[in-house]
């Protein structure tokens, strides 16, 4: 029995594998496109690129599912398909790019684990650890994202004529451009408060006087989303958090524990300044699967006995 030569596919996927590898892409990227390439080439077989459409591709992400891939997997393989045929474009090889009409699978949007108020009042309640480089800053970084439920871009954007002391509200600028005042509890203030004098003496020793922002880094300039990132994630591990954790995950405890205490929902809506209320009807969920957990531990007839 012949041994067959290599398809037009083939040869294709081998030189553009190795045009990763040359452009020291990652290992992992690289594995997995060379897995999925693989099984687009067999799929197709020896058929040449003009006879390859977005129809033939539909038929070939149909054909994965049927073998039982995941939405995720599938999503993978077309993306694959796409980087392949924007080289194939560069080599001068194809002229249209198929892949780029069928639809990505919509994937189930993944709903972020929350911590527990416990655990959120033990990062803020624990004196600050070794890590933190600054840390009246610090505490009141925390206290801000958690109290005012508020993005990080939000938060760094915060001048310190944007706090109004004499109802304790905020003024901050979301998505859009779009600004909302978002009241600030007296942990808040009370951080705030301690922060000020430290805010000063490092104007002073920088002499960034004129600076108006209200966070600042140590060389007395606005603080950066990613610095802000950074502090809030070695502070929750250093206090036992999952190091998964970063700012969005105190505005989504924010909303996720206002909710199980009982605030009203368009409320909540204001405040996190979602544009849609559909929006933060994804913290119901959050807070029904608490409920359920916590029912099916404590409720004596939420099991049936004997298992």
């Amino acid at each position: 029995m012949t041994k067959r030569g290599a398809t037009i596919v083939e040869k294709a996927v081998t030189k553009f594998l190795r045009s990763l590898e040359e452009r020291n892409s990652s290992l992992h990227t690289i594995k997995a496109y060379r897995t999925d390439l693989a099984q687009f080439a067999e799929y197709v077989g020896p058929q040449s690129w003009s006879d390859i459409d977005h129809v033939l591709i539909r038929g070939y992400l149909s054909n994965l599912y049927e073998r039982g891939l995941s939405k995720t997997s599938v999503a993978r393989a077309l993306a694959a398909l796409r980087s392949l045929y924007k080289w194939l474009a560069q080599e001068g090889e194809v002229e249209q790019n198929p892949a780029a009409l069928v639809a990505t699978p919509k994937l189930p949007k993944k709903l972020p684990r929350v911590p527990t108020i416990e655990e959120v009042n033990t990062v803020l309640d624990t004196e600050m650890p070794e890590c933190s480089a600054f840390a009246e800053r610090d505490q009141a970084i925390l206290e801000l994202l958690y109290g005012c439920g508020i993005r990080n871009s939000e938060l760094i954007g915060i001048n310190l004529d944007d706090i109004h002391w004499s109802n304790q509200v905020a003024l901050v600028r979301g998505k859009g451009k779009k600004e909302r005042y978002v009241p600030f509890g007296d942990s808040a203030a009370a951080a705030v408060r301690a922060y000020l004098p430290a805010r000063q003496r490092v104007l002073a020793e920088t002499n960034h006087t004129t600076e108006r922002a209200l966070l600042l880094n140590l060389r007395g300039s606005r603080l950066t989303t990613r610095s802000v990132g950074r502090i809030v994630k070695q502070i929750a591990v250093a206090r036992g958090l999952s190091p998964d954790v970063h700012p969005h995950t105190l505005r989504h405890a924010f909303g996720t524990h206002m909710l199980e205490e009982g605030a009203d929902l368009r409320a909540i809506q204001e405040m996190l300044g979602h544009e849609r209320l559909s929006t933060t009807q994804r913290y119901t969920q959050l807070t029904v699967k608490h409920v359920m957990e916590v029912y099916d531990k404590t409720h004596p007839h939420a099991t049936k006995s004997g298992e």
